[in-house]
């Protein structure tokens, strides 16, 4: 398949609406870059990270950062996305995965989204902005799928939380638009955000928690799932690159100990100090964790009658 192929394909969100959608579309775009690219560019600072640069098809564009010990090779994909699927199977049976899967599970999904990413990589720089909506609005849909083929409630929509006086009367409203809602027998259980990386985007996450505890007088878990937090970085030697941290760990921690801490934040493509530091190791974790355990405690505790809040589903994005 070319790269104009991949480009069409991509950009054509009804195309993903299974996980065997991207499984496929993955399969396609590593067949494409083991012949088809210009160059492999080495990160200059973090040297996993490598860039891809697409032919005259592609503009000679340059890719975002894609880090080579996370993402599938075409040679290992294909038993990887088996095992992937297995282990789906076991989390929705509720059967304890075994622990090696950890890594298939974090490597898949970040292989499956970086191949969307990447693809929208070699569109003109015009389009920029649509390149980065599409890919944000699959990667939502990416999670919303993976959650439900666990036979677990996950939409994406809007809460109608009600306002009350003093009295209990309701006075009005107020709309707020969430990525995730995760429920069961009844009750609204996690609200969660989707999103490619933090940036500019960490601190609506604490606030929407704030506010909605406010409004509800609930504490209703808040979780935010990132993909990575690392951008390209353009060094003084011509066609030479590295990588620099989109993570604001100062905003993280002030959030967390003055505002309120979140109930779980995800990624696949950890950094270092999230690992390294002690307050933020405390509170962030690699995707596995979400799947393999925090989820499941999430729906054990008690949730939000749908009787007290009304949820409208953004239809845009439901997956069949």
């Amino acid at each position: 398949m070319s790269l104009s192929d991949l480009l069409s394909y991509a950009t054509d969100k009804t195309r993903f609406q299974t996980i065997h959608d991207y499984i496929t579309f993955c399969r396609m775009y590593l067949a494409f870059i083991d012949t088809g690219l210009q160059a492999r560019i080495v990160s200059q600072n973090e040297t996993q990270y490598q860039f891809y640069q697409y032919k005259a098809d592609g503009h000679y564009n340059i890719t975002r950062p894609i880090n080579t010990g996370l993402v599938y090779g075409l040679d290992t994909f294909e038993t990887a996305a088996t095992q992937f699927l297995q282990t789906l199977e076991q989390l929705r049976d509720r059967i304890m995965p075994d622990e090696q899967f950890r890594q298939v599970l974090i490597r898949t999904i970040y292989s499956l989204q970086q191949s969307i990413g990447a693809v929208l990589d070699a569109l003109p720089s015009g389009q920029s902005n649509q390149a980065r909506k599409i890919n944000g609005d699959l990667f939502e849909r990416l999670i919303q799928i993976l959650i439900a083929s666990l036979n677990i409630e996950c939409v994406s929509g809007t809460v109608q939380v009600p306002v009350r006086d003093d009295s209990g009367e309701i006075l009005f409203y107020s709309s707020y638009q969430h990525d995730l809602l995760i429920g069961e027998a009844g009750e609204l259980k996690v609200i969660g955000s989707v999103k490619t990386s933090s940036k500019d985007r960490i601190d609506k996450v604490f606030v929407d928690k704030f506010l909605y505890s406010k409004l509800t007088d609930t504490a209703l878990p808040h979780i935010a799932i990132f993909l990575n937090d690392v951008q390209r970085k353009k060094n003084k030697q011509p066609n030479c690159y590295g990588v620099s941290a989109t993570f604001l760990p100062g905003h993280f921690k002030a959030y967390t100990i003055k505002l309120n801490p979140l109930d779980g934040v995800y990624y696949c493509d950890i950094r270092p100090n999230m690992t390294t530091d002690s307050l933020l190791s405390k509170h962030i974790k690699t995707i596995d964790h979400f799947f393999y355990h925090d989820l499941w405690q999430l729906l054990s505790r008690h949730g939000q009658s749908l009787e007290e809040v009304e949820i409208k589903e953004d239809k845009n994005a439901a997956v069949e």
